[in-house]
C-alpha cells in the first residue's frame, strides 16, 4: 500500500456540486468533464462522480477525513455553505478533534485536526 490518493463523492448533479466543492474546499477543479470533475487538495484527489439515479440518503461505512487546523471554523463554514450536520466537533483524545457534515448531496466529509499526524512520503 503506497497512502491514500483518492476519495471520491458521487453527486446527483455534478454541474452544482462541481461549485459547492470549489467553495467549500477554496480551490477551482484541475479536472473537469461531466463524467469526471478533479480537485487537488494539498495533493490529495477529491474526485466527483455524477450518479445514474442522485440518491442523498447514503450509507455511511466509510468515511474521510481532510485535515484541518481548526475543526469548529470549518465545520461552521461547510454548513454556512449548505452542509448539514452530522456529527458534531468533538475531542477524541488528546489535541485530536474530529466532525462530520452531510454535503448538500447526501455524502459524508469528515474534518480532524491531528497534530501528531506526520505525512511520510
Amino acid at each position: 500500500m503506497l497512502g491514500l490518493r483518492t476519495t471520491i463523492y458521487k453527486v446527483g448533479d455534478i454541474q452544482k456540486a462541481t461549485e459547492w466543492y470549489a467553495a467549500a474546499f477554496e480551490t477551482n477543479p484541475y479536472f473537469n468533464e461531466p463524467f469526471y470533475v478533479g480537485f487537488n487538495i494539498a495533493g490529495y484527489e477529491l474526485g466527483l462522480q455524477p450518479e445514474e439515479v442522485p440518491n442523498t440518503n447514503k450509507a455511511e461505512s466509510v468515511v474521510s477525513y481532510w485535515g484541518v487546523e481548526d475543526v469548529q471554523q470549518a465545520y461552521d463554514r461547510l454548513i454556512d455553505l449548505g452542509a448539514t450536520e452530522n456529527e458534531k466537533p468533538e475531542n477524541v483524545g488528546g489535541e485530536i478533534m474530529t466532525a462530520t457534515v452531510k454535503d448538500p448531496f447526501g455524502n459524508v466529509i469528515g474534518l480532524i485536526y491531528n497534530p501528531h499526524f506526520n505525512l511520510n512520503t
